[in-house]
């Protein structure tokens, strides 16, 4: 495994090393030993959620504010725009966002430490995509920041109009939202 910085503090991109042949291809997506020698992070993972989206479907910006959650994520088909905000005022990088290209084909996974509100738009057909989390999901603790808000400029490469839930067309704007120290 790879571990490349992000253009976010703590934030990391994870590259597996893929074993290929005619046959097709092997690679470990996770292995909790070399994650921990290779990151110098050593969690535990308690939940794995798998999502199907649909072309222009945009997920957040969603985080817990009580019971924060580590996410590790990938794409198992298609391709997402996967941004993280950093929401830690005890950081000098609050505020600020980052975004990776995440794909069945570059294989890539992110670590997103608790701390950073999470979102991604599909650009492919449909993408799946699945996250293992450091904590279980708390619907009381959950939270959203708008996915367009003006302060946090971000770029998402969209296609017309985003197809959104009620919770993520609900956000809140980044500076009412709810911070961690």
């Amino acid at each position: 495994m790879n571990v490349l910085p992000s253009a976010l503090p703590d934030v990391l991109i994870i590259e597996p090393k893929v074993f290929g042949d005619d046959r097709g291809y092997f690679f470990e997506s996770y292995n909790a030993r070399e994650f921990a020698e290779k990151t110098g992070i050593n969690i535990r993972f308690v939940q794995d959620n798998h999502t199907r989206s649909a072309r222009n479907v945009l997920r957040g910006l969603h985080y817990q504010i009580q019971q924060p959650q580590g996410k590790l994520v990938r794409v198992t088909a298609g391709n997402v725009h996967d941004v993280v905000v950093d929401l830690r005022k005890s950081s000098p990088a609050f505020g600020q966002s980052a975004a990776i290209s995440l794909s069945a084909e570059n294989r890539r996974m992110l670590w997103i430490p608790p701390g950073f509100a999470h979102g991604y738009l599909v650009v492919s057909e449909y993408a799946e995509f699945l996250y293992k989390t450091t904590d279980y999901w708390a619907p009381a603790h959950e939270r959203c920041i708008a996915w367009n808000d003006p302060h946090l400029n971000i770029a998402w490469p969209l296609q017309g109009t985003p197809q959104l839930s009620a919770k993520d067309r609900n956000g809140v704007p980044f500076l009412a939202a709810e911070v961690f120290p």
